[in-house]
């Protein structure tokens, strides 16, 4: 057993003098500068940057957004959602501040109710007005992916400022352009 373990330690040192680590007359300053002259450069194209800030994203539903709102406090999130309409409900209110003037609220319907249509709304979205008029023709039913980042848990709630909206599914025909 002892020298398994001496074997052992022989050949931890063994390596970590090969990587530079135990390097003898060295100070740990001069290792740090030896080491980092070591590493390789890795450059970044576009495409990899927008991976990254897409996986940023956590990928959660809406539900669980509403059981656990205080999880998701500051987070940017990405959910898959059945929009049901646009609402103000929540807008102007002190606490999470959106101002009815610069946002507009919408609902999405529960995706645990099988029998009847109902709106979730304990969970509050807001969406700039600006880019809601870009989705004035979306209709109670249509799909849509929802990023965003949860700003505040007030009510204990989740209140939400959606960053992208994409409709996946229409219930009107896409019009050729």
């Amino acid at each position: 057993m002892k020298k398994q373990i001496i074997y052992f330690l022989a050949a931890v040192l063994i390596g970590a003098g090969a990587y530079g680590v135990f390097e003898a007359g060295n100070s740990y300053a001069q290792q740090a500068a030896i080491q980092s002259s070591n590493k390789v450069s890795v450059k970044t194209t576009p495409q990899a940057a927008q991976n990254v800030a897409q996986s940023a994203f956590i990928e959660v539903s809406p539900l669980e957004v509403v059981k656990n709102p205080q999880a998701y406090l500051n987070k940017n999130i990405k959910m898959k959602a059945t929009f049901d309409k646009f609402s103000t409900l929540g807008l102007d209110y002190k606490p999470a501040m959106k101002k009815s003037e610069d946002y507009i609220g919408i609902l999405i319907r529960r995706d645990d109710v099988t029998d009847h249509v109902m709106p979730l709304p304990e969970m509050k979205l807001f969406l700039s007005r600006k880019t809601a008029e870009k989705f004035i023709d979306l209709e109670s039913g249509d799909k849509v992916v929802i990023e965003g980042k949860v700003f505040s848990t007030a009510m204990s709630d989740p209140w939400i400022e959606i960053t992208k909206l994409t409709v996946i599914s229409s219930k009107k025909p896409i019009k050729a352009s």
